[in-house]
């Protein structure tokens, strides 16, 4: 497969994504379980990330923003990708909202499996991942600074692009891309790989 193979694919998900929104803006309650079922996992991973490991609470915390989600649909306006967005700035306030009751702090270290199946199979750095254990990708995701973590969490696991994970945690795309780029890096580093990067949603990419 080629190198456009994942965004392609980003692009097609997005898209039936976006249909799917739009029928469920009009009332069709399967549409809105097909748009449930494409975001739910991105949008999980990024909630283990920011409330801890513990999985339970972050599924509580989604299912929070999915009665939000539902009840605000018909205010929505944009396309699939927009959609990613949207669902992921209410997770946020949700997990935060969560943690000011819990009185901790937000802990954006867990990517758990999600790293391991980042990349696609044309990338170098996707076997080297996958020989790694899920404990020591976790570890590793760990030691990162709070705002590379979360980055990464919102690029990869999400899958959105630089302006829209920007949007969601109210920085300047450039600062995103900056953190996501840098906290990637260290993961490459620590794992022995050369040239990690982030070259968009959903990947971890190869310099060149």
């Amino acid at each position: 497969m080629g190198q456009g193979g994942e965004p392609r694919r980003a692009r097609a998900r997005d898209e039936e994504l976006g249909r799917a929104v739009a029928a469920a803006q009009e009332g069709d309650e399967a549409a809105f379980a097909v748009a449930y079922r494409i975001v739910q996992p991105g949008l999980v991973g990024y909630l283990r990330g920011l409330v801890g490991t513990d999985g339970e609470a972050a599924e509580d915390v989604a299912a929070e923003a999915w009665l939000e989600i539902a009840r605000d649909l018909g205010r929505f306006r944009g396309d699939g990708a927009g959609f990613r967005g949207w669902t992921a700035t209410i997770a946020r306030h949700r997990a935060f909202d969560h943690l000011r009751r819990q009185k901790a702090r937000p802990r954006p270290t867990t990517l758990e499996q999600d790293l391991l199946e980042l990349p696609g199979p044309h990338s170098t750095s996707a076997a080297a991942l996958e020989a790694v254990s899920t404990e020591r990708v976790l570890a590793l995701v760990a030691t990162l600074p709070r705002d590379q973590a979360e980055a990464v969490l919102l690029r990869v696991v999400v899958g959105l692009d630089g302006p829209a994970a920007a949007r969601v945690l109210g920085k300047r795309p450039g600062a995103v891309r900056t953190a996501a780029h840098r906290g990637l890096k260290k993961l490459g580093e620590r794992l022995g790989l050369d040239g990690v990067t982030d070259h968009g949603p959903g990947t971890l990419g190869e310099s060149r």
